[in-house]
């Protein structure tokens, strides 16, 4: 078999790998919005999107000349190094785009494709120049350098555009409406709706038509000569339509808008950025369809001029591609992932908050602050307060309450989102401006959560530092695509064949990791609690929810516990690295159980708002007993990571009958708590009193041991940090036993 055709075939494999890594990480750019405001149910919401994947797949035919010839110039590369550049992009996409989907980061992928064509063609271009007497100065017969400009600065164009328009159009439209839209769009729900719809029909349909690969050229032009008609015609029937809508059959028009929407922006994105999944394969098919078709051709010499010119890719190709999407993105679990991020940061009330706060972000409000108190000094009284009446959210928290299952954020803004969104990416798609998707639909809810107060003095700190993490991840995008991109085009036009298959390999052990790692992330966060399925709390429920807690806390911090020890004692670094690890992931546990007590507070009801003392100082204690962990864990790893002096055999047996005594009476806690025996709590106590005798008697032995030089400082000083913490954690131990006994006879005593 033709060595070039197996290629072509592992071009096509890796554009399907491509595919679903791709979608994994763009579908959180057209779901967020109805995803966010529970427009739907999510298999409603997913076939939609779908359905406009499907079409909008086939609008991509005009975008595909961007990987043919719009980074590099083709003409100046001869077959076999087109073949190794397309084959280097396509590996490093792959890898980077699915380490991105894996933690949650929406990226794009367009500027991932541009950078990664740009850094494999700069790393051949560079191979050709040093076996030439050319010197790097001559770079630019290889490199479309003004194109890649253009390219690049059209992206971070889109990003102030994105942002700015998504700003202001939710400003004004919040003003018209107010949170309590409903009483506002009998009035003008139908014109505005009309706006809304006809803006998409026009960005869609008449700029987006040009590059649909089933549209002849006498379509286009007839959809050109009557852009007007079509306009007035689609405003006119969609604001009456739901007009009526509104005042007959009390239609919520605010969902429709929302869904055509969703089918819209799926469509746009399919439309742009389909070209970032297949382009560079069917580029690589076509440069192989031009070789074969010249059987004397040497693929070394056979230079890739033909390139340049525009070729229709067929509908079967595009259509074949969108399937594959869809699939995916009704399975695709890091999707959610990727989609969760965009929406927590731009939900409209409180919570537990992803990301903390940096001194960047903590500067722009508190300037903002300043500038709006500067502001308001100058702004007359009665516009300031029409403006607040205006921007009242009130109305939203009460509706939030109501539900059971309460949305990131209303309709109106989902609304703003989408078909702002979807016109800024068309009018990209129709100007054959790889923009990105992701850029403009991240930058637009980003610009509608601010206009919308979103970000409060509650949140905007940590909010801020999000985008700024993900902005940042953008910019960590371009330079990992340009440098992976030009090592793996490097290696592969050295190693050939052999290299092929080597970085194929590493591509795939690093995607069967990243799936490990991902369904760890994902199991995390979609670990559901009790309290969620249920409205009001009594302290039954509460009681129930802490001997849970305190039962699956205390036996994890005995093992914790146990196995730190055994690993000084045995000097074991690799499981010492691994049981620190599972100290900070329960330290990570115990900080959202206490971040999230609001929600459970709330939900008390009212007969039950002792229990909630109670729950508090509950887990208050827990999250003193996982620092006491960390304050032993850290010490203990830093001892055996610096190779120092190992623990004596007088301090190996001390430490021994320590693990056993403390691992029991954590066991024994666990048991008395699970059986609510409050009768065993004085046994409890008194095994308490030993274990503390326990600690003061070894501690005297390690000063007896350093007054008598028999140890070393560092191997002394950890031993009694040990033996401080250890008391500690026993002490909290105790009391939140006793807390627990206090929450169970006041429950008792409240119902006789």
């Amino acid at each position: 078999m033709n060595i070039y055709l197996i290629f072509v075939i592992v071009l096509f494999i890796l554009a399907i790998s491509d595919l679903i890594v791709g979608i994994s990480n763009d579908a959180a750019n057209f779901i967020n919005s109805a995803v966010g405001s529970k427009v739907a149910p999510l298999k409603v919401i997913l076939s939609i999107a779908g359905l406009g994947v499907l079409v909008g797949s086939t609008f991509s035919s005009g975008m595909m000349e961007i990987a043919r010839s719009g980074i590099f110039h083709p003409g100046s590369f001869a077959f076999s190094e087109i073949m190794l550049i397309f084959i280097a992009v396509m590996i490093t996409d792959v890898i980077l785009l699915d380490t991105f989907n894996t933690f949650g980061f929406p990226t794009s992928t367009t500027v991932s494709i541009v950078f990664e064509l740009l850094g494999a063609s700069v790393a051949i271009a560079l191979a050709k120049i040093f076996a030439t007497t050319d010197t790097v100065a001559d770079l630019s017969n290889y490199i479309n350098s003004a194109k890649s400009l253009a390219i690049i600065s059209g992206i971070l164009l889109s990003v102030v555009f994105a942002f700015t328009f998504g700003t202001i159009v939710m400003f004004i439209t919040r003003l018209v409406f107010t949170f309590n839209y409903e009483k506002y769009l009998r009035y003008f729900g139908g014109v505005w709706g009309g706006i809304a719809i006809t803006g998409i029909v026009y960005f869609i349909l008449v700029k987006g038509a040009k590059g649909a690969s089933f549209m002849t050229s006498e379509n286009v032009k007839w959809i050109h000569d009557h852009t007007i008609e079509i306009l007035l015609v689609s405003f006119a029937v969609f604001s009456l339509i739901l007009h009526l809508l509104i005042t007959i059959l009390k239609v919520n028009i605010l969902k429709i808008i929302v869904l055509i929407g969703t089918f819209s922006l799926a469509m746009a994105f399919a439309g742009n950025d389909l070209v970032n999944f297949i382009g560079v394969p069917l580029a690589g098919f076509e440069s192989y369809r031009e070789f074969i078709a010249n059987p004397a051709a040497n693929p070394d010499t056979f230079m890739m001029d033909s390139l340049v010119n525009p070729v229709k890719t067929p509908t079967p190709f595009l259509l074949a591609a969108g399937a594959i999407m869809v699939i995916t993105l009704f399975l695709s679990k890091k999707a959610r992932t990727v989609s969760q991020t965009e929406i927590t940061l731009a939900r409209q009330g409180e919570g537990q908050e992803r990301f903390s706060s940096s001194f960047i972000s903590r500067s722009l409000v508190r300037g903002t602050v300043n500038l709006s108190r500067g502001i308001g000094r100058y702004l007359p009284e009665k516009i300031a307060l029409f403006i607040e009446r205006r921007f009242d959210s009130g109305s939203i928290k009460k509706k939030s309450k109501q539900r059971k299952e309460s949305a990131s954020f209303d309709l109106l803004r989902a609304s703003v989102n989408m078909f702002v969104a979807s016109m800024l990416i068309a009018t990209g798609t129709s100007l054959k401006l790889p923009l990105s998707t992701t850029y403009v639909t991240f930058m637009v809810a980003m610009g509608t959560s601010l206009a919308d107060r979103a970000w409060g003095r509650e949140s905007a700190v940590y909010r801020i530092t999000g985008v700024l993490s993900v902005i940042t991840g953008w910019f960590i995008t371009a330079l990992v695509a340009f440098t992976v991109s030009l090592t793996i085009a490097f290696i592969i036009h050295k190693g050939g064949l052999v290299g092929i298959l080597i970085m194929l390999g590493i591509a795939i052990l690093f995607i069967i990791r990243t799936n490990f790692i991902h369904k760890k992330i994902f199991l995390q966060q979609h670990k559901k609690d009790e309290f969620d399925d249920q409205d009001t709390l009594t302290s039954q429920n509460v009681i129930n929810k802490c001997t849970s807690t305190i039962s699956e806390v205390t036996a994890e911090v005995s093992r914790l516990y146990f196995s730190t020890l055994l690993n000084l004692i045995r000097e074991d670094r690799k499981k010492m690295r691994k049981t620190r690890a599972s100290i900070k992931n329960l330290n990570l546990k115990t900080k959202d159980l206490k971040g999230n007590v609001h929600k459970v507070l709330r939900k008390l009801e009212e007969g039950s708002l002792e229990s909630g003392h109670y729950y508090v100082q509950t887990l208050d204690y827990l999250r003193e007993i996982a620092h006491c962990l960390t304050f032993i864990s850290d010490p203990v790893y830093d001892h055996i990571e610096n190779n120092h002096p190992p623990i004596i055999k007088e301090q190996v047996k001390d430490l021994h009958d320590l693990n056993e005594s403390v691992s029991s009476l954590l066991n024994n806690i666990i048991a008395i708590i699970k059986k609510h025996n409050i009768v065993e709590i004085n046994t409890i106590i008194a095994e308490q009193k030993d274990v503390l005798d326990q600690i003061a008697r070894i501690k005297k032995k390690q000063i007896k041991l350093i007054r008598d030089e028999a140890v070393s400082t560092r191997n002394a000083m950890m031993l009694l940090n040990i033996l401080s913490e250890s008391k500690n954690l026993v002490l909290y131990a105790i009391n939140m036993t006793k807390s627990h006994r206090d929450f169970i006879l006041q429950d008792s005593e409240k119902n006789l």
